[in-house]
């Protein structure tokens, strides 16, 4: 059971998910699951370190954008 995924083992299912998948859908199936780890890993570091999350939330609300005077005019 230690030997779970030697090199022939990882061969083996590349085969299997190319055969299913096709050329054309595992570049994106690659990209999903590369954006789904980032977003995991970002959750978890926000987890690990609430407070520059809840800060930096706090600080978008509070400061509003200044208007510039060509927004005033048109408004």
């Amino acid at each position: 059971m230690g030997d779970l995924l030697q090199p022939w083992h990882l061969i083996v299912l590349a085969v299997v998910a190319f055969l299913l998948f096709g050329a054309k859908r595992l570049p994106e199936l690659g990209k999903g699951l590369g954006e789904g780890l980032k977003g995991f890993r970002e959750g978890l570091k926000g987890i690990t370190d609430p407070g520059s999350s809840t800060t930096n939330q706090q600080n978008a609300t509070t400061n509003p954008p200044a208007s510039t005077p060509a927004e005033t005019k048109q408004s």
